[in-house]
């Protein structure tokens, strides 16, 4: 297991640096201007907004080649078993393009939405994985201000991440600072960015709200904890097992409450019949009708998954009563932009860094053994972050 800092040093740290971003050559400055970007190209590229994301479709099964990796591969939507470990090629970067070879691959709940097939991957096979950390091997011609050799992360598109190796477009990779290991970076960016923007752009928390966090010994969850407190909230948090409500409460949860119990009821006696302002739902389907009535007049249903299946549908009529909201926010659309990338990203190593933010990375696997940790993580048997390492790291 992989901790940042103490509980002890959470609020006195964040009143003192959540305003500010680590002041190192890796981060952009305070006022993210884009006049200076960290990459720049000598031809002209197209904006974020035009990017032609690059899936793992480029990877393909091979029989000799001198530039055989290794990678899983999807043919077919399924269990865990659906996931193969076998030789892919990958070629080299061209205009725009970095290759990286792969220290940390995060794994997260999306990857087991695109493997089943909740989620569309734009191809058949692919590569799944939306997070990984790596040393970049090689720059496509034209490309300045990243060089073989800096460390750097991306999380979100392009999917492919369950590779050894992978080529990415410059512009959605971020510097990863000295003082963050590559473990806990890719254990921590796209979670990270996730809190992020659900704490402070989908619904700003302020002190004095409530939370609601479900799934709050998850690698998401745990973040919304720490950081809802920290901002001086009172978080409630649902976990499966006493163990978690353990780790929930060391991660700033005042309430932990275990699923075999009446959570609705528990939530209103706790906050003497008023809800809370927001609650985060990434569980889904057992869970969404209880969020709903826990949420106080022109409350906020923020429903970021659905582990436990997609939610029955609902008529808007059913949000009249006490004037709720309910979105469905996805963290791409949050960091569609250059500008908002290095914003988001700049926000979670900063406050990893000043102890805000930590990192439980409890389970780590060989990638070849990626069938295994998504098992795992669908059965509830991790807490924390779990991150794959390519085999011979």
């Amino acid at each position: 297991m992989v901790l940042l800092s103490s509980p002890s040093t959470f609020v006195a740290k964040f009143q003192h640096h959540h305003r500010s971003l680590l002041h190192n050559s890796f981060l952009p400055a305070p006022s993210y201007s884009l006049s200076r970007p960290r990459f720049s190209i000598t031809k002209t590229i197209p904006s974020p907004f035009g990017l032609q994301l690059r899936t793992a479709a480029a990877l393909s099964p091979i029989h000799c080649s001198s530039n055989m990796v290794k990678a899983i591969r999807i043919y077919e939507h399924g269990g865990p078993e659906a996931l193969k470990w076998e030789d892919v090629e990958i070629g080299e970067p061209k205009e725009g393009e970095i290759k990286v070879k792969n220290k940390a691959i995060g794994l997260n709940f999306i990857d087991v939405y695109f493997r089943k097939g909740f989620y569309k991957a734009p191809t058949m096979p692919f590569t799944p994985g939306m997070e990984a950390v790596g040393a970049v091997t090689a720059v496509g011609p034209g490309l300045t201000g990243i060089v073989v050799g800096d460390l750097v992360a991306y999380a979100g598109n392009p999917m492919g991440a369950y590779a050894e190796e992978q080529i990415l477009p410059a512009e959605r990779v971020v510097p990863v600072p000295h003082s963050i290991d590559p473990v806990v970076a890719a254990s921590i960016l796209l979670k990270g960015m996730t809190a992020e923007f659900l704490v402070r752009r989908c619904f700003k928390v302020e002190p004095g709200h409530t939370v609601l966090v479900h799934a709050a010994a998850g690698g998401v969850g745990s973040l919304l904890c720490q950081w809802a407190s920290a901002l001086g909230a009172t978080v409630i948090g649902t976990v499966s097992t006493k163990e978690k409500a353990a780790q929930a409460k060391d991660d700033g949860c005042h309430h932990a409450l275990l699923y075999e119990e009446d959570f609705v009821s528990r939530v209103n006696e706790i906050t003497s019949g008023k809800g809370v302002e927001v609650v985060y739902d990434s569980v889904g389907k057992d869970t969404f009708e209880g969020s709903l009535a826990c949420l106080k007049v022109r409350g906020y249903l923020v429903s970021f998954g659905q582990s436990s299946g997609a939610p029955d549908p609902l008529p808007l009529s059913a949000l009249a009563a006490k004037s709720l909201f309910l979105t469905r926010p996805s963290m791409m659309q949050y960091t569609a932009t250059r500008d908002e990338l290095l914003r988001s990203a700049s926000e979670v190593f900063t406050n990893a860094g000043v102890g805000v933010l930590r990192v439980r990375v409890n389970h780590t696997y060989p990638l070849s053994q990626a069938a295994q940790a998504h098992s795992d993580l669908e059965n509830r048997r991790t807490s924390g972050s779990v991150v794959l390492i390519p085999d011979g790291c």
